[in-house]
């Protein structure tokens, strides 16, 4: 039987790394040494070390910090933070010099190949009106959300231009996550879209990213690259 993967997981308290902790403790795929959260954060770089990869969902000031201590110890670092700034995510990038680096603002396959799709849908449609509504539950700090903003970059960078896409986000209830990305053209419309119906989706999907990241060199991953989308 494999040896199993020794992780921590970060922002162990919060909705999705507190899933995240909970289903690695019951999978025997992973050995969890710890679970960091703000009270115990100053810990974290002491219990780094014998980590065999390191899983965030904790807030950008954080992620930050936890981003560092990885690559000097040569860990693993896989995080689903969202609300980084441009500044925040290149020094949580850097750490890709010295060891694999996964960033993803959804960890759901299914959301991944949406946001293919909606390139696709962009460079064929060309002509097409494109807007987007984004919905999630009112706790939610960060707005539009990180898998808004993925699902407009896919479709502005395919298009090649600079307007941004018209984007409406509403918090409403504890809904989890739902992306509506419409095109409105002549005679029709097409509408792409994908609803989450448990956090566990998020949770597991980093931990798959966990187990596939951990056996590749230093570098920047991300869902496409575990998907084979590029």
């Amino acid at each position: 039987m494999p040896i199993p993967l020794k992780i921590a997981v970060c922002g162990a308290s919060g909705r999705t790394g507190s899933r995240a902790a909970a289903l690695a403790a019951g999978d025997p795929r992973f050995h969890l040494l710890a679970r960091v959260d703000r009270g115990r954060a100053a810990e974290f770089e002491d219990q780094v070390g014998a980590c065999g990869a390191v899983i965030d969902f904790s807030v950008p000031e954080a992620t930050v910090r936890y981003a560092a201590a990885c690559p000097r110890a040569k860990v693993p670092f896989i995080s689903g933070t969202t609300g980084l700034s441009d500044v925040q995510r290149t020094q949580v990038a850097a750490g890709a010099k010295r060891a694999p680096v996964f960033l993803a603002s959804n960890f759901s396959k299914g959301v991944t190949l949406m946001v293919h799709l909606a390139a696709e849908a962009a460079r064929r449609l060309a002509g097409y009106d494109v807007a987007l509504v984004e919905k999630h539950h009112k706790a939610k700090k960060d707005t539009p959300s990180g898998t808004a903003l993925s699902l407009a970059r896919a479709v502005m960078e395919s298009r090649g231009a600079q307007e941004p896409v018209s984007t409406v986000s509403l918090r409403l209830g504890d809904v989890v996550g739902d992306h509506d990305l419409l095109f409105a053209g002549p005679f029709e419309r097409l509408t792409i879209a994908h609803q989450a119906q448990s956090r566990d989706v998020f949770a597991q999907g980093a931990l798959e990213a966990a187990v596939w990241v951990a056996k590749k060199k230093p570098g920047l991953y991300g869902m496409p690259d575990l998907l084979g989308l590029r």
